[in-house]
Formats: structure tokens, C-alpha cells, sequence
């Protein structure tokens, strides 16, 4: 567990220590309440995609919340939760790997694999038989922030082609896929899901298995995304299509286990009489996929004393603190207008992919989380 000392909230620690660094606050009673969430909602087995933080801290909540599976997509990831969780079980979902790294994944034990092409299955010959490898599926499914299936998966004969030899060559088959980041709507699951039966159906191979990947969406601009709707429609079609005969789910969560356990305080550089705005953090920092998703709306500034900044909102052009031009938020952000100098803006939900894609670029770059027992 997380033994360091725990700050009451941001704003506390922000009034007392001002710090003129960027900062990433963890809350781990959040972390925890989001990991029984999922293992409560979803039907079948909930891993935690180690890609989206791999903070040790995080490790350790996630396995004090009850997690014992995760998907792991490298070496370097395995060895971080044999760290933390010798016995947990590793999912080893990048279908793209070396020979050193399939060698890397026998040693580690690990209990799944993915593949999306036959050179790949062939690669996999050193993994024992009776390990469970999943033929990854992709679809032209539209729904989220942005496709997974254009880098990963096979389509249809193909995977169907696959599943096949995965059973002859004494492997326990199953399916996987992603529907892309940051999906809220059901809707793409069932289409997948649907799919995966008639994948299966073509191959002649009953599926152990059915990981039904992440994609979950977090909060970023107020809205928070029914995960029950998703949970009950993954049921649902499961159930319709593969009746009592149907596979064992498992999904790999990383953006909604861990986005909102965590949140960035980033102060204010300067101000511009054309109302543009710097701050010490951007797009080499924390912010990193700004440049991609566009920023986390949802955010509040303070000032170095912890009040709260109240008036009205406009849209404000923000930089960042690096010396290239290009470090800027991709659109104008609503901020108060009476923000100034030496404020601090909070963006909440930073829980993914903030800290592992930040860089110390010209010297910037957040310093290590914060503990804090709970959010202001």
C-alpha cells in the first residue's frame, strides 16, 4: 500500500506549499472505489490495462481493491506487477512481438496471448500448449475517440482462419477486441460481439473466452458515461447470441479505472492582454494528449491562496511552458475572468496516460503524484 503522507485535498496542499511546478495529485480511496465498481458492474473478469499508469502506487491500490489480472503490453510491464502482485495473472495483449519478448512472456507465466496474423501465432510456438491465446478482431465500427482496429486485428475469414489453428495446435481458443478509446456507447460492443459469434461459428471452435478489450470512457467534460448501460448490454448480447454455451468475459479498463483518481494542478505563467494564457504544464508534460483527444474540460482555478476563481467564463487560447510554438492546447479552453498570474488550474480525470507520456522537455514536466486522502 501507498504508506507516504496523504495531504487532505489539492487546494490544501496548493495554498500551503504554492509549488510553481506542475503536480499530479492520486487519491487512492477513489482508485479503489472505481476498481470494486468495475468488478461489481461488469459480467466476468475485470483486468486493469497497465498501459494507461503503470505508477507502483497504482499497482498496489488496484491489488488491495481485489484485482488479480492485468493486461500487460511489454516486458517492462510484466516485471512492474510481478513487483507489486508475484501471483497475478498477465494478459499479454500486444499482438506485435519479438521473439525476446515472447521468451520474456513464457518466463513471466503469462495466461493469455493475442494475435492477428499467422506470423504472429507462429512466433508463439515456445508458449506451452494449454495457454489461452486470442485471435483479435478488428471491425470498421464507429463510436469512439479513435479506432483501435486501424494499427491492430484481422478481419473476419481471417481471424476465423486463425481461431482454427490456435484449437489444432493445442491452444485454449478465444476472441478479443477493442472498440477504440474513449467509447461511451454500448452499441459498438454488441456489433463486436455479434460478430465474434459468427467468427467462431465459421471456424467450427467453441471460444473459452470472449475480452471484450477496454475502450471504456472516463469523465472529461462533465459528462460521466453510464457503465452500467455498457456492462448490461455486453450481458445481454452475449447471452442472446451464444445462449448457454457462451464464453467467459473478461474486459482491460485503463482510462476508466484510474482517470479520475487523479488530477493536475497546473499554474499560470503569464497572462497576455490578447487573453492567452501560459502554463507550466503542456503538451510535453501532462497534457500530452491534448493533441489527440483535445484537453480535459473539466476544471476549476484557484488562487495561491485556495480560493476559488468565480467569474464569468470565456474561451482563452493556452500555451504551454516549452519554448516551441506548438505547445498549445489544440482548442481555446473556458476559463474565469478573473484568473491570473500565479493561479493554479486544475484539471480533473488525469489519471490516464498523464504521468508515463509526460517528458521533461526544456526542463518541464510534472513532479511525482501527490497523495491526497480525498478531493476538494
Amino acid at each position: 500500500m501507498y504508506t507516504r503522507f496523504q495531504w487532505p485535498g489539492p487546494i490544501h496542499h496548493l495554498s500551503r506549499k504554492k509549488p510553481d511546478n506542475a503536480v499530479l495529485y492520486f487519491c487512492p480511496a477513489v482508485l479503489q472505489a472505481t476498481a470494486r465498481a468495475f468488478q461489481a458492474g461488469f459480467p466476468g473478469l475485470v483486468t486493469y490495462a497497465v498501459k494507461a499508469n503503470p505508477n507502483k502506487h497504482v499497482l498496489e491500490n488496484l491489488v488491495a481493491a481485489g484485482l488479480s489480472a492485468f493486461d500487460v503490453a511489454s516486458p517492462a510491464e510484466m516485471q512492474a506487477v510481478r513487483s507489486v502482485a508475484p501471483d497475478a495473472l498477465l494478459h499479454y495483449n500486444n499482438p506485435v512481438r519479438s521473439p525476446q519478448e515472447v521468451r520474456c512472456g513464457v518466463k513471466h507465466g503469462v495466461a493469455s496471448y493475442s494475435v492477428d496474423e499467422l506470423s504472429e501465432l507462429d512466433k508463439l510456438s515456445i508458449v506451452p500448449q494449454g495457454t489461452e491465446i486470442a485471435v483479435r478482431l478488428a471491425l470498421p465500427v464507429k463510436g469512439a475517440a479513435y479506432d483501435f482496429g486501424a494499427k491492430f486485428g484481422a478481419e473476419p475469414d481471417e481471424a476465423a482462419m486463425l481461431l482454427q489453428l490456435v484449437a489444432e495446435r493445442g491452444y485454449v481458443p478465444a476472441i478479443c477486441f477493442h472498440p477504440g478509446t474513449q467509447c461511451a456507447d454500448p452499441e459498438p460492443w454488441g456489433v463486436y460481439i455479434r460478430a465474434v459469434a459468427d467468427v467462431a461459428q465459421a471456424a467450427g471452435v467453441t471460444l473459452a473466452r470472449l475480452n471484450v478489450g477496454g475502450g471504456f470512457a472516463s469523465n472529461r467534460d462533465g459528462a460521466a458515461p453510464d457503465l452500467k448501460a455498457i456492462f448490461d448490454h455486453i450481458a445481454a448480447v452475449t447471452q442472446d447470441v451464444f445462449g448457454p454455451g457462451a464464453p467467459q468475459l473478461l474486459c482491460e479498463p485503463g482510462r476508466a479505472m484510474v482517470a479520475d483518481a487523479f488530477c493536475l494542478a497546473a499554474r499560470v505563467k503569464a497572462t497576455r492582454d490578447s487573453g492567452a494564457v501560459f502554463l507550466n504544464d503542456g503538451l510535453y508534460g501532462a497534457l500530452a494528449e491534448a493533441r489527440d483527444m483535445g484537453a480535459v474540460a473539466r476544471v476549476r482555478v484557484v488562487s495561491e491562496a485556495g480560493v476559488l476563481r468565480e467569474g464569468a467564463h470565456s474561451a482563452r487560447i493556452v500555451f504551454g511552458p516549452t519554448c516551441d510554438s506548438l505547445d498549445r492546447l489544440p482548442d481555446p479552453l473556458s476559463l474565469p475572468s478573473d484568473l491570473v498570474e500565479g493561479d493554479y488550474v486544475i484539471f480533473e480525470g488525469m489519471g490516464a496516460y498523464a504521468e508515463c507520456l509526460a517528458t521533461d522537455f526544456n526542463g518541464y514536466g510534472p513532479a511525482k503524484p501527490v497523495l491526497v486522502s480525498h478531493f476538494d
